[in-house]
């Protein structure tokens, strides 16, 4: 079979509530939605890590956090050393099968400015992270270059330009990873932002927080600030569809959109009122693992091969998007030991039946794994603030505890055991985030004392 071309949008603080395929009524995302009905939508995909650079090592890798040593925000660019360090990366695999490789917005897994390896043509973050419109600076291919205006069509441009310019007789694969989403929520287009204006936001649930954490910073603000963030938020969405749409609508008109493989994900969620907090797995300190923290967008349209409509509740995570990556480009990957497994087969009328019901996801010293009914959060030293058993079938909000229910012990010891056969097998010695957390009470404050 001929190898498809490969495009991923990995978009930042994505919340897979915000698209109008999941059923909000107040998102126009026509370009998502399009993908989503004539490819697959999976409902219950979730992030190895609820924040940035984690999660997007472990797409990068296909590897756990406690295996390649990621383990919360990197600091850009006051740790200029922090970087994927021993790892072969999706990159460096396609391109070694062929394909010509082309990565436009944010890295965020360390020294985003230098051209990473793997890459034929490479736009990053020149030390700046996210003004959304104004003065942008990047890096192309290690040459520093500015944009005045807003970040998204400038990413997108740059984009266009590696697919109008690319050898036609090699595959390509081309990443995309829009940041508008992300804080601050502000500078979006005023004609999107206006759009939103009357919107009642009724699938935002109003709800407060019910935790115990030490810290909370992200508590809700007022109503007033609260709307306004939403407007600015939806805005943010839609000025992502439209980046998305324009691609799309490029590779249609050469003829290339049904011979490439599309993916949309994010790096994890975000909550945006849920649960009566803002941001993701860092909105509380100790860190959450809400399933609006955890779960991404994920949506992969490939005509004749994943089949049209279809809609998906098989768990999976990044680490199984990298497998399926690979997959779909007949790209071997050599010495690969991580957990995840090409999802392909699931989409395509097929019926994996080793597929498991489990996911797993970790931040520093806490880790968790989710079934369809429960949901187990373990804390270890020295944030072992008490640990955590959600009913998910009976109370889908998780606003109840249940682990100190003694009908519950029997769940939590099997649960207990499931997740520590995971960690035993997919951590690598010097990378375990329980060890690195428990060398110092500063470990989420520091990236130098987490990552090796």
């Amino acid at each position: 079979m001929k190898q498809p071309n490969i495009l991923v949008f990995l978009t930042d603080d994505h919340g897979p509530w915000a698209m109008g395929c999941a059923g909000n009524k107040e998102l126009h995302t026509p370009a998502m939605d399009f993908l989503a009905r004539t490819g697959a939508r999976m409902t219950h995909a979730y992030t190895p890590g609820p924040v940035c650079s984690p999660a997007r090592a472990s797409f990068w890798t296909g590897r756990m956090p406690s295996q390649h040593g990621i383990h919360d925000w990197i600091q850009e660019p006051t740790r200029p050393t922090i970087r994927l360090q021993g790892e072969v990366n999706l990159a460096e695999r396609l391109k070694a099968a062929g394909y010509q490789t082309g990565h436009f917005g944010k890295w965020h897994c360390g020294a985003s400015w230098e051209k990473q390896p793997g890459f034929d043509d490479y736009l990053g973050e020149n030390k700046e992270q996210y003004p959304h419109k104004g003065v942008c600076k990047f890096t192309h291919n290690g040459v520093p270059v500015e944009h005045n205006g807003h970040r998204a069509p400038f990413v997108t441009k740059k984009a266009l330009e590696f697919l109008e310019k690319r050898d036609k007789n090699r595959p390509f694969f081309c990443f995309i990873g829009h940041v508008d989403t992300h804080s601050p929520f502000t500078m979006h287009p005023e004609r999107l932002v206006e759009s939103h204006a009357k919107d009642s936001f009724s699938d935002i649930p109003k709800e407060k927080y019910l935790g115990n954490a030490a810290r909370v910073p992200g508590k809700l603000p007022d109503a007033k600030e609260h709307r306004r963030r939403l407007e600015q938020y939806y805005a943010a969405v839609e000025m992502i569809d439209e980046q998305v749409g324009l691609v799309l609508d490029y590779l249609d008109g050469i003829g290339e959109l049904d011979n490439t493989l599309v993916v949309y994900t994010g790096d994890h969620g975000h909550m945006n009122g849920h649960h009566g907090l803002y941001f993701k797995g860092n909105a509380t300190q100790p860190p959450n693992f809400y399933d609006e923290s955890i779960q991404v967008p994920c949506v992969l349209r490939w005509p004749g091969q994943i089949a049209a409509g279809t809609v998906s509740a098989a768990p999976a995570s990044h680490c199984d998007l990298f497998q399926t990556v690979l997959a779909a480009a007949g790209a071997p990957a050599p010495g690969y030991d991580g957990p995840g497994h090409s999802y392909l087969g699931l989409l395509g009328n097929a019926v994996d039946s080793k597929w498991g019901d489990a996911s797993f996801c970790e931040y520093g010293t806490a880790r968790m794994i989710r079934t369809p009914k429960w949901k187990l959060v373990v804390r270890y030293a020295p944030q072992a603030t008490g640990d955590e058993l959600y009913d998910l079938e009976r109370d889908p909000r998780e606003t109840k505890n249940v682990l100190g229910d003694p009908k519950n012990a029997a769940t939590i010891v099997e649960l207990r055991e499931r997740l520590d056969a995971f960690f035993a097998k997919y951590t690598q010695p010097g990378r375990d985030g329980r060890e690195l957390a428990a060398k110092t009470p500063d470990f989420f404050n520091d990236s130098k004392l987490w990552h090796p």
